[in-house]
């Protein structure tokens, strides 16, 4: 596939493209949006590490490969070491004059399996990942079967208890709305606040995909008492306007609690009016987590809207430094 392929623009392509940074930004490039996913197993997170590898450094050498340019891209939420994503926001700027939907499939050839490039669409130039998100979605997996799935290693957490799952349905409404989660933040304080809203946490049981299992499945002969045979998957999901440090995987770890019977569904508004780290439950491993999706203004999504200058940067936060050494979320 010849550099030709990525610079033949659609009509759409044609008709935004330089247009939106002739338009408000001074610098001239163009601001570009990825959503991505990835198999977090062999990676040390999202943020470029001196000692390991990293989503980040194997997407911004793609795009090097792929425009000759060296530049930072912002993501969404810089996952830990062993998190996973589903739908995952990267933003950079550039003078390339590929066109935006072309940045996909030219990437994708830069990049390794298990990193994949969803979609890429050209933003409003005031559009930046991390800080024009305004919300977040997570899921959890844990698996308490009796027989783990070998497919599975790596993308859920595996227990070696049933887990009452009732209870901790009755635990998770003490999560919803605005709240002071600093008991769920490892090394408070990492930000300029720890008030967060949950918008949304759920928990259910879910059944193995069917093309995991052979003929009698995962179940044993003589199983112990289990509240679900055929569901031995658990899934969490929550919503906020955003997370603190290892906050989701803090919540899973004090859900445990509740759902091993080591505490009652009460037990989580005890820790989160605590405002200690002490009370709550351990950090749950990374295996589980995923980052599934961010949402944004709708109009930063047009590259053409008529945005005041610096309508969406906030006052007190600009664009971190490549360097930054603040903390990622989860």
């Amino acid at each position: 596939m010849g550099s030709e392929d990525f610079n033949s623009d659609s009509a759409a392509d044609r008709s935004t493209a330089g247009m939106a940074a002739d338009r408000d930004d001074p610098t001239g490039l163009r601001n570009i949006m990825l959503t991505m996913a990835y198999d977090g197993f062999g990676y040390r997170g999202w943020q470029v590490q001196p000692n390991g590898d990293t989503v980040q450094a194997r997407l911004e050498s793609a795009i090097h490969s792929l425009t000759g340019e060296t530049l930072r891209v912002f993501c969404a939420g810089r996952t830990d070491s062993g998190v996973h994503a589903l739908g995952q926001v990267a933003s950079f700027k550039t003078q390339s004059k590929i066109a935006a939907g072309q940045f996909r499939r030219g990437l994708q050839r830069f990049l390794p399996p298990d990193v994949t490039v969803i979609s890429a669409r050209e933003v409003h130039s005031q559009f930046h990942a991390t800080f024009s998100a305004v919300r977040k979605r997570y899921r959890y997996l844990l698996d308490d079967g009796y027989v783990s799935s070998p497919f599975l290693r790596g993308k859920v957490t595996t227990l070696r208890q049933r887990l009452n799952v009732a209870a901790m349905q009755q635990a998770v409404p003490h999560l919803w709305g605005r709240h002071d989660f600093r008991c769920f933040e490892t090394q408070w304080p990492n930000k300029a606040t720890s008030v967060r809203t949950i918008m949304e946490a759920t928990i259910t049981r879910i059944p193995h995909w069917s093309m995991w299992n052979a003929r009698g499945g995962w179940i044993p002969t003589d199983p112990r008492a289990h509240e679900d045979l055929h569901s031995p998957l658990i899934c969490f999901e929550v919503m906020a306007d955003g997370f603190l440090y290892n906050m989701v995987r803090a919540i899973v770890g004090t859900l445990l609690e509740v759902g091993t019977g080591r505490q009652p569904p009460e037990y989580v508004q005890d820790v989160i009016r605590s405002l200690d780290r002490g009370t709550a439950g351990s950090t749950a491993p990374a295996d589980g987590l995923y980052l599934m999706h961010v949402d944004y203004p709708d109009i930063l999504m047009d590259p053409l809207a008529d945005i005041p200058p610096d309508t969406y940067r906030p006052p007190d936060a600009p664009p971190p430094s490549p360097d930054a050494s603040s903390f990622p979320e989860k």
